[in-house]
């Protein structure tokens, strides 16, 4: 708990709670000597005793739920709470998620900070882009509103007091891994001004957002660190009411990668001139840093206190100086961490953001009184993933928990669709098993395969596969020394160290390599190693079970199978490592068509942080379903829309391509000139930005555009009905887009510029009235 302050302090004006909140920070300011400036200035902040601040840590992450410090409602990925087209909702997540992080601020203060790095804001130009299930999606308008919203609620609505801080982030320019840390992205001023920048707007000048964080890369040749569109725009046109941090290590990378600097002082130097408030890096290297730009002239004391001023102002505003009491934010019980209200609306989520992609012949939804035996195929059926933001699980239900919820007397059975295996060493002959004790290392030292140790391969595509002992479920992983050992409960982490390659010989042994490409081989000793100096042994492998087969039968038994395909979200996409390919992996396509060839009544499910082009399968099977990773509730909310207890409404956040060929570099960032997204984008897509079915149908009638007779004459006033025409309750989408019929620059195909979900009854009709500014069909003229 906060200490509270003496007597004397309690006198200080910026301890006075009726004072204005910028004339307490300024006095709190003034009392500070020159090194406790500099002790502030990192994201982790000093203690200042003698005046009664406590330290402080800037940051922590919020993608989709509080994550990194223990159990938290998870929510649907951010990717896929944008398909639910629904800010409302999203508020309500926001409220949800800075409501958990004030508990464990509670817990913790000085550990857990309230200015947490959330929502994601970059434009999603490109689905290879490794951390495409952290942002909103392709356009800026949906992106703006969604994110607003999500923003809205983890600050609150309290006229004096935030309930947490939101962080945007990256500004500007990031939608690519492939050396994020040295490239540059260029932005002329139309894309920079009509697309990258319209995202991140609304969420500053109607959201509110205290705090902003700039990107790792550079923007036309200088680091975003020290781009002049921090100051020019953030802080300028948007006018900013909080500060701006740098990312993670960026003050050094600056030097140690772009190389635009020779120091650390010199690159402190150019941040804060910048506007950057606060860095984010080790404390002493920042600390030294902005200690030697101030010795050398780089920097003065009144740099420092327009800095502080911006952070120290958002502080105050959290409640850190002020008694409890007066502060309603800071009355939240530890309850409301992991509530039953909480897990409703993470259920609410995943529902509204399933996206039914394809439903040929009305094979959705399904009728469980017509079925007497389903099956339910594929590595995603019953396994519950976390990406890198997410947090920790406070219960899991997989989606063959929510199918069996829903046939307590039928029969479903479950094939993964992957083979059981087993290793022979070629180098001695013998079998692959396990030590015994805690340790449970792989060692070549069994004479009989029934001894050996068999294994589940997962192959998640482009050579990397997982291995899980079949014995009692955990991974293999590779320990620092080089050391195999089965003893991960999970594939996960910064470096998954739980990812094998297993490259195919052509005489039908395999090499294994570990997660970072070391060859693995047996020592002398039998025992299986990872090393650099090594050369990778070759090994026999011993099919146990043949996973396809297995699912073919099953298949053929049922009455529908239902096969979840999709990714790991910490494999072959994430953070630092951008997608090789947007198809499915070879395996689950192999999967897909053996299952749609032995039962034609076959429902796909794709689980997914970006996606997908389909090969051909989406022509072949007839039900498609689309969802992200999305949550605790996730195996709940798809079985309630297979089974029709949910009518699906979810929308696309971004174009789904055919196949790469389609899109450009990923280092085109002119989306004008790459025809990227769906405003430029002219070729045939697989599905469309926006598209999504439902279990009922809508018509559209008495369109009507015109101006006010009255009132605002720079505004534009569009308004229809909207009539559920079908059998069932249903949410619509309903969403307006502009084009500019005639223009001498190249303008988009299509801009939406608003949407709105609404639920109709069957026979319901309901008129849509939008209100479209003027301002909303200008572009922007590079010419005057």
């Amino acid at each position: 708990m906060r200490n509270e302050p003496n007597q004397e302090l309690k006198k200080m004006p910026f301890r006075e709670i009726g004072l204005p909140v910028d004339v307490r920070v300024r006095d709190l300011v003034s009392r500070l000597t020159l090194e406790e400036k500099i002790s502030l200035m990192p994201t982790r902040q000093a203690a200042v005793a003698h005046l009664g601040i406590p330290a402080y840590r800037v940051g922590g992450e919020a993608a989709h739920g509080v994550a990194w410090i223990g159990e938290a409602t998870v929510f649907p990925q951010p990717i896929g709470l944008a398909c639910t087209w629904n800010p409302e909702l999203i508020e309500k997540i926001g409220t949800a998620v800075g409501t958990e992080a004030r508990v464990y601020h509670h817990r913790n203060p000085e550990k857990h900070g309230l200015t947490l790095w959330a929502p994601t804001v970059d434009m999603e130009r490109d689905p290879r882009w490794g951390r495409t299930e952290e942002a909103y999606g392709e356009d800026p308008h949906l992106t703006g509103r969604m994110a607003t919203a999500y923003v809205k609620g983890m600050q609150g609505d309290h006229p004096v007091y935030l309930r947490m801080a939101a962080a945007l982030k990256h500004f500007i320019g990031n939608n690519n891994e492939l050396d994020r840390l040295s490239c540059s992205s260029s932005l002329d001023p139309r894309n920079l001004r009509e697309y990258y920048l319209k995202a991140f707007e609304p969420i500053i000048t109607e959201g509110g957002a205290r705090c902003i964080m700039t990107a790792y890369n550079s923007v036309n040749g200088t680091p975003a660190i020290e781009s002049p569109l921090v100051r020019e725009v953030v802080k300028g046109e948007w006018g900013l009411r909080g500060f701006v941090v740098c990312d993670g290590q960026d003050l050094s990378q600056t030097v140690n990668y772009h190389h635009y600097h020779e120091t650390h002082a010199e690159s402190a130097a150019g941040a804060v001139k910048s506007g950057v408030d606060c860095l984010t890096d080790d404390p002493e290297l920042v600390q030294a840093a902005v200690r030697q730009a101030l010795d050398e002239g780089m920097l003065n004391e009144v740099d420092l206190d327009e800095a502080l001023t911006n952070v120290l102002r958002v502080r105050f505003e959290l409640g850190q100086f002020d008694p409890a009491e007066n502060n309603p934010y800071a009355q939240i019980p530890e309850a409301a961490l992991c509530s039953k209200e909480h897990a409703d609306l993470s259920l609410r989520a995943a529902r509204e953001s399933i996206v039914l992609l394809k439903n040929e012949n009305s094979v959705l939804p399904l009728d469980r009184n017509k079925l007497h035996k389903v099956a339910v195929i594929g590595p995603l059926g019953d396994v519950l993933f976390r990406d890198w933001y997410s947090g920790s699980y406070p219960y899991t239900i997989t989606p063959l928990a929510g199918i069996r919820s829903k046939l307590p007397d039928k029969e479903v059975v479950f094939r993964e669709g992957c083979d059981r295996i087993a290793f022979q060493s070629r180098q001695n002959g013998r079998y692959v098993a396990t030590t015994q004790g805690v340790e449970r290392l792989l060692v070549a030292d069994q004479t009989q395969p029934a001894l050996a140790e068999a294994f589940d391969l997962t192959d998640w595509g482009w050579g990397n596969a997982t291995l899980r002992s079949a014995t009692d479920g955990h991974f293999v992983t590779t320990f620092d020394d080089g050391s195999l050992s089965v003893t991960a409960e999970s594939a996960f982490g910064w470096f998954v160290k739980e990812q094998y390659n297993m490259a195919e010989q052509n005489d039908g042994s395999v090499e294994l390599r570990s997660w970072n490409g070391q060859p693995i081989a047996v020592d002398q000793d039998g025992e299986l190693r990872a090393s650099a100096e090594g050369k990778a042994e070759r090994f026999e492998k011993r099919v146990l079970a043949d996973g396809l087969a297995e699912a073919v039968a099953a298949a053929r038994e049922a009455d529908v199978a239902i096969v979840f395909v999709g990714n790991n979200p910490v494999i072959n996409g994430k953070e630092e490592i951008d997608r090789e390919d947007i198809t499915l992996p070879a395996a689950q396509d192999r999967l897909l068509r053996a299952v749609f060839a032995a039962n034609p009544n076959t429902v796909v499910v794709i689980t997914g942080s970006y996606p997908f082009a389909l090969n051909g399968v989406a022509e072949q099977v007839p039900a498609i379903l689309f969802m992200s990773h999305a949550g605790q509730e996730a195996g709940a909310a798809v079985a309630d829309v297979l089974f029709g207890d949910c009518n699906p409404a979810g929308r696309l956040n971004m174009t789904w391509y055919r196949s790469v060929e389609q899109l450009p570099d990923i280092m085109e960032y002119d989306i004008i000139k790459g025809k990227r997204t769906y405003q430029y984008f002219d070729g045939d897509p697989l599905y469309a930005f926006g598209h999504g079915l439902s279990y009922t149908d809508f018509t559209y009638s008495g369109l009507s555009v015109h101006q006010p007779a009255t009132g605002n004459e720079w505004e534009i006033i569009v308004s229809f009905d909207v009539t559920n025409t079908g059998s069932r309750t249903g949410d619509e989408v309903v969403q307006l887009y502009v084009r500019a019929e005639a223009s001498r620059v190249v303008r988009p195909i299509k801009t939406l510029r608003a949407f709105q979900r609404l639920t109709l009854e069957s026979g319901e009709t309901r008129t849509v009235t939008f209100q479209l500014p003027v301002r909303e069909l200008a572009m922007w003229d590079v010419i005057q």
